[in-house]
């Protein structure tokens, strides 16, 4: 089950105070230098994140575990790595941990790197058919285990009428426990992101297929160029 953030009242928020909460943030990774705009908007759009969690912890109570995806180490490398993979997710770690919230990890090592490993083997581009069957059905198995390891750290860790946050890539199909009331975070800024994706792939695009263009004229040219001389 799952609420939309701006759905959540005050007396809709009286019955889930025995239940375990789960605020879902859609994780956002961005270049380590990306544009000025695009810039902005991320950096609005975690600010509203931590605005929607505190709000959410007023009316909740407050987060008592943190879990971000890509992360299986334990403790102070847990955070460490939290940082290097994100600076801005790291803050809505940061502050849970300062909270006196702790940082638990959710992805197994050896499912991450073999996820990670077939991924790229379907990035290469494969010719054959049968060897892209086999690749994407060990991608799809390994997919499906790491989420239900996920949901099971989860479910072992989060107790009952305790709140955590899940930081992690939205389309990610963990299915979370019956008993769990999942708060989907999704401030303004997000689809203000989203529509400088889908801008930004529409401009490359369109540029691919000017180039394209420009290559077929080129050709056409130098081919009647050469039937000319001929």
């Amino acid at each position: 089950m799952s609420e939309q953030l701006g759905e959540i009242g005050k007396p809709a928020a009286e019955g889930f105070k025995a239940e375990r909460k789960l605020f879902f943030v859609p994780l956002i990774l961005t270049p380590r230098e990306p544009q000025a705009d695009l810039q902005e908007i991320v950096s609005r759009y975690w600010d509203q994140v931590q605005a929607h969690i505190r709000n959410l912890e007023m009316k909740l109570g407050e987060v008592k575990r943190v879990y971000h995806e890509l992360v299986s180490e334990d403790g102070e490398e847990a955070a460490k790595a939290v940082e290097e993979l994100s600076a801005e997710s790291y803050q809505v770690v940061k502050s849970g941990l300062d909270k006196g919230a702790e940082l638990q990890p959710i992805e197994d090592s050896e499912l991450l790197t073999e996820l990670m490993d077939w991924t790229k083997c379907l990035a290469v581009g494969l010719q054959n058919q049968m060897v892209f069957n086999k690749v994407y059905e060990s991608f799809i198995d390994v997919q499906k285990r790491r989420n239900e390891h996920i949901a099971k750290k989860i479910d072992e860790t989060l107790k009952g009428g305790e709140t955590g946050v899940l930081l992690m890539r939205e389309g990610h199909q963990v299915q979370f426990p019956s008993d769990m009331q999942v708060f989907y975070i999704a401030p303004p800024a997000l689809d203000e992101i989203k529509r400088w994706i889908r801008a930004r792939e529409t401009e490359i695009q369109t540029e691919r297929e000017t180039e394209s263009e420009a290559k077929a004229e080129t050709e056409t040219e130098k081919e009647t160029q050469a039937e000319t001389d001929s």
